[in-house]
């Protein structure tokens, strides 16, 4: 599919209340055939997200360690895994140290999915997936770990205010970037 249909698909899809503000973009090499031309989203004409850019506004995470460090980020802990750490340590570990080991075991989970996600998508196409995502599910979307289809997913009409609102405890556990769209979207219901 070409680039502009492509856009002009993409673009039918955007929410009433971002219509204007998101844009995507694309740049191409005319006279060098065998360099891929770089796709991009911009929101009120300002480069958000590049996936090959490591100078965006959006934090690009290198290591483990550094999300583990990272104070913005917030893990949720439920009892369940509270109680997994319990049984597993036999009950021998004080109530405050339970919290801890299963905060650290889901940072270090978090932490290997979110580089494994960042690794596939500066290798990934934009077309490629900008095409699955026009002949998914939104749910699929919604529910991939892939970020950019999280992104576009987000932008999406059919994603109701209702189903937004109910998301905000999944959208903790994703990308940087995806949150960023998520609030962007939040903002403007």
């Amino acid at each position: 599919m070409s680039w502009s249909k492509l856009k002009q698909q993409l673009e039918s899809f955007l929410c009433p209340s971002l219509q204007g503000r998101v844009e995507y973009r694309a740049t191409s090499y005319r006279y060098l055939p065998d360099k891929a031309g770089i796709c991009y989203i911009s929101v009120d004409k300002k480069n958000v997200f590049n996936m090959s850019d490591r100078t965006s506004t959006i934090k690009w995470y290198q290591t483990e360690q550094e999300i583990k460090n990272d104070a913005d980020i917030q893990i949720p802990i439920t009892n369940e895994e509270m109680e997994a750490v319990r049984e597993e340590t036999k009950g021998m570990v004080p109530e405050d140290r339970l919290k801890v080991i299963a905060r650290n075991r889901k940072i270090t989970e978090y932490a290997k999915e979110l580089l494994s996600a960042q690794a596939s998508l500066s290798k990934s196409n934009f077309n490629v997936v900008a095409t699955t995502f026009l002949s998914s599910s939104i749910e699929e979307s919604i529910e991939s770990h892939d970020i950019l289809l999280n992104i576009l997913a987000l932008v999406d009409r059919r994603v109701g205010k209702k189903r937004i609102v109910n998301m905000s405890e999944k959208i903790k556990l994703k990308h940087p970037i995806v949150q960023y769209f998520y609030e962007l979207r939040l903002r403007s219901l």
